[in-house]
Parts: structure tokens; sequence; C-alpha cells
């Protein structure tokens, strides 16, 4: 259960102003169906957190407890320091706009997560955890949670929300689980 309330948390947190939000505030201003969406951005974060949860339960497993300790430590430390650097949305890739809203949402949302932050805390969190499911499960709410609001009230913007405020609580969440890693 802590599992998933920290994958949860962590990446709802983390997500808001993130790139993969203003793109869910990008899609929703572009197509009118907002049910297709959402389930683009559920498939394409299953898709890429299962393989980036994977991963961290592979690599984990390749070192020592003690060195993993460390690494996922060092990892949370260093995506707290990567959370204070604001996200924006790479150029307009129009092109996919033509599949529909579905494959659009779909291959933008795998495309933008591929390296974002909010992935190699998936990876991380993993490691942690050893609870491939939960953490999976975790990570695609704490997107949904973060990503839904926006697309169904599209017109609301990234802009009003404080977001260095937001950044900085992210950061410092980021480090207590650093902390945390080291302590426990």
């Amino acid at each position: 259960m802590e599992a998933l309330l920290a994958s949860t948390l962590t990446v709802a947190i983390a997500e808001i102003g993130d790139k993969t939000q203003l793109l869910a505030l990008i899609l929703a201003a572009r197509f009118k169906n907002k049910t297709a969406i959402i389930l683009g951005i559920l498939l394409a974060t299953l898709a890429n957190h299962f393989a980036a949860a994977w991963v961290g339960q592979w690599a984990i497993g390749l070192i020592s407890p003690e060195l993993g300790q460390y690494l996922v430590a060092a990892s949370f430390f260093a995506i707290a320091l990567w959370v204070l650097i604001p996200d924006k949305v790479d150029a307009e890739e129009s092109r996919f706009y033509a599949m529909g809203p579905l494959l659009a949402t779909f291959i933008l949302f795998f495309i933008a997560e591929m390296g974002d932050k909010t992935q190699i805390a998936t990876v991380v969190l993993s490691a942690k955890y050893d609870a491939l499911a939960m953490v999976v499960l975790g990570t695609t709410l704490g997107m949904l949670i973060a990503n839904v609001p926006v697309v169904i009230a599209g017109h609301f913007s990234a802009e009003k929300l404080p977001l260095q405020w937001i950044h900085r609580g992210c950061a410092v969440l980021f480090a207590l689980l650093g902390m945390a890693t080291l302590l426990l």
C-alpha cells in the first residue's frame, strides 16, 4: 500500500506544470472528445510506466542491496533538483492530430514521457518498493489526477497555478523520499 500511495502522490505533484500537463491542455483545446484524450493518457501512461517500472526492478536486481539503497536515494535527490526546472511543451506535433484524439494523445503522451522526470521517478520508485503493479498503478493514478482535470476544464491554464511553490514542494517531497530511503 505504501508503494501505491507514494507513487500516486509523488507523480501527481511532480506532474503539475510538467510538459505532459501542458500537452493535455493543448489536446483539450484541439479536440472535443475529452473521453478519448483521457483514455489516450491512461493507455500511454500504463505502457510507458510499466516499461519504466520493469527497468527499475530489473536494474535493482543487478546490484547489492546497500548500493541499490544509495543509488535510489541519490536518484530521489537528483529528481528533487530536476523538478525545480520548469518544463515547456516541445514544438507543436500537429502531424499527429490527423490521427484523431485517442491515437494522437497516446502517441504524444508516450513520447513526451520518455526521459521525463515522472518516468524516471517511476524507475526509482519501482526499484525502491519492489512492487511493480502498485508502482505502475500509483504513477498512472498520479498522472490521471494531475491531467484529467486539465482535460475536462480545457480553458483552465497551468499559468494560474503557483507553479514555483508547487515545484518547490515537489522537490522537498523527493528529497524527503531520498532521506527516508537512506534512513529506513
